[in-house]
């Protein structure tokens, strides 16, 4: 047996005696793959857009974090549903899951909900958990608290002068490039925030008990930093995993629920069809 896969099969004898001696149930999104559909025209950036009606959901069982401490076996999130299109320049992920409450603060006690999408950095799938040296994930980290953030700056911005009526409330937003944060980790306690943000586009909207978040990013061009980068290529399967935070429940950092690495297929572009209609007469 190699000793790549000797690692990944004691990993996982090791979660089964955990998860068997903590009693935590059994789940597993291992063998699912997650579709990235192609579609011409623009890539919906925004839960609403009527474009994500066209591609069935994917439900991913969650499970609670115990590879580390502080272990989290009972998460309040068990469940996401997944969607994902991409139009040859760019790809969108749209994850949705049940909340009762929306929690958009970071104080001292007080936490945010959160979502976040891992990717290996290269071919090889790393450990999920933050990865692990040389084997390096690009995680896209949506926080609830910087939509917030981003979104009152744009409604500060699309304000008019005329709409504006009594004083004016002073108001110190962050200038986020973007409501998710670009981080590459190698390990547990390396995760680094990237010194080029705002490449990854986050939108999201709660609604009757459910977020609904869009993540979007360019796919790989020639001349991306593939040291830092995660490779989204059509027509490329690749691991993906996931992880869902719930303020209201306390989660932070470790504390989440997730689901670990699965297959994403990116489809590969198809040409137009005026296109095909053209060469067949040729």
């Amino acid at each position: 047996m190699k000793k790549t896969t000797w690692c990944w099969a004691l990993m996982g004898f090791s979660l089964f005696v955990g998860l068997t001696w903590l009693e935590v149930p059994l789940v597993s999104s291992q063998g699912m793959v997650v579709r990235a559909h192609f579609q011409e025209g623009d890539v919906p950036d925004h839960p609403t857009d009527p474009a994500w009606e066209t591609v069935a959901p994917l439900p991913l069982p969650l499970s609670g974090q115990i590879i580390t401490r502080p272990v989290w076996p009972e998460p309040s999130v068990r469940a996401l549903s997944i969607r994902s299109i991409h139009n040859g320049k760019e790809v969108a992920f749209l994850m949705e899951w049940q909340d009762a409450t929306v929690n958009e603060s970071l104080t001292p006690g007080v936490f945010r909900d959160g979502a976040a999408v891992a990717l290996p950095v290269g071919d090889a799938p790393a450990f999920f958990c933050m990865g692990q040296l040389d084997h390096y994930v690009n995680i896209w980290h949506w926080k609830a608290d910087w939509q917030s953030d981003v979104d009152r700056r744009a409604a500060r911005a699309s304000e008019s002068k005329r709409d504006r009526k009594g004083p004016r409330r002073f108001e110190v937003i962050p200038r986020r490039p973007s409501s998710v944060e670009d981080l590459i980790g190698g390990g547990f306690s390396t995760l680094t925030s990237k010194e080029r943000q705002g490449r990854i586009k986050g939108q999201a909207e709660w609604k009757r008990g459910l977020w609904r978040v869009v993540m979007k990013r360019p796919l790989t061009v020639d001349g991306d930093d593939l040291e830092n980068e995660a490779m989204l290529i059509p027509g490329r399967l690749q691991a993906i995993a996931f992880a869902v935070w719930n303020g209201e429940n306390k989660e932070r950092n470790g504390q989440k629920a997730v689901a670990s690495w699965m297959q994403l297929q990116i489809d590969p572009v198809r040409p137009a069809s005026g296109g095909s209609e053209k060469n067949s007469k040729g």
